[in-house]
């Protein structure tokens, strides 16, 4: 299988001048690109120097950005997208790619709590692989691992869904789940990165780590959240009435605001399920 290495870059000169070699080494007949998001160091030219493809931007679109036009340039059947940043070690590719012949679409490099950034991302990491683990009834280990390998036709079904920023990884492996495409896990190690401090910023992206929870849930499939949702306010809104039909002998506005809103809940629940549906077939059409 021909393969593409992809590598979203900003201002990553330090890390590619470790990590492309090393690719190299691994690889000797990949492609190699590296898309440029926006740097303001020699990113780009350290990239065009030790041979690889370059794609550049002329600001930053933000690293999902980058990956859909690196996947857009591929030319390899199989694609592998790693950090520029020389936490991702080449050597662990070959491990990656090895589950593609046996019949897979997607391996994700997997990374242990010592391959976290700190013990908050763990923890975080760790509550969207249980959440991700509940929505698809799969054993999901990395759910936000950027060391990736797949098959090019089927990422690219999912172009239109991936956002333009950090939350790649999360979409794109649901979106496989929810379109019965084979994914699979390898363990990787994951060393600290060379030069500048990450991109992502804890009290900043703060909040939108916590949409990630909702969207996992509403992506795959929404019902799942307002079904429960629904429920609880029937539950409520009949609790109430019990409530007052016994104490007062009276149907009240507020019984009749919660049952109005189970209702509400569950029809947009539905909706959403449909459109869901509608998204995912999109991508093969």
């Amino acid at each position: 299988m021909q393969l593409t290495v992809v590598l979203p870059a900003k201002n990553e000169s330090a890390g590619l001048r470790k990590t492309l070699p090393r690719i190299r080494d691994v690889c000797p007949d990949a492609e190699v690109i590296v898309v440029d998001d926006g740097s303001t160091d020699d990113t780009a030219d350290v990239a065009r120097v030790l041979g690889a493809k370059v794609i550049s931007s002329p600001y930053s679109m933000g690293n999902g950005a980058a990956i859909k036009r690196g996947a857009r340039a591929a030319s390899g059947e199989v694609i592998v997208f790693m950090d520029a940043d020389g936490q991702h070690d080449p050597v662990s590719i070959p491990d990656l790619l090895q589950p593609l012949a046996e019949g897979y679409d997607m391996v994700v490099g997997a990374r242990d709590s010592s391959g976290q950034a700190n013990v908050g991302r763990s923890l975080a990491n760790g509550l969207y692989n249980r959440v991700a683990t509940w929505m698809t009834g799969q054993s999901i280990r990395d759910l936000t691992s950027g060391f990736r390998a797949v098959r090019a036709d089927r990422f690219r079904e999912f172009l239109h869904l991936l956002p333009n920023g950090f939350s790649y990884p999360t979409t794109i492996t649901m979106a496989f789940f929810r379109s019965a495409y084979a994914v699979t896990y390898r363990p990787i190690k994951v060393v600290a990165r060379v030069g500048t401090a990450s991109h992502i910023r804890p009290l900043r992206d703060g909040f939108r780590f916590l949409v990630i929870i909702f969207k996992i849930a509403t992506l795959y499939s929404p019902m799942k959240i307002f079904l429960p949702m629904s429920l609880i306010f029937f539950g409520l809104g009949a609790s109430y009435y019990s409530y007052t039909f016994v104490t007062d002998n009276r149907f009240t506005n507020m019984s009749l605001l919660l049952f109005s809103a189970a209702v509400i809940v569950f029809l947009i629940g539905l909706v959403s399920e449909q459109v869901s549906a509608l998204v995912y077939g999109r991508g093969k059409n």
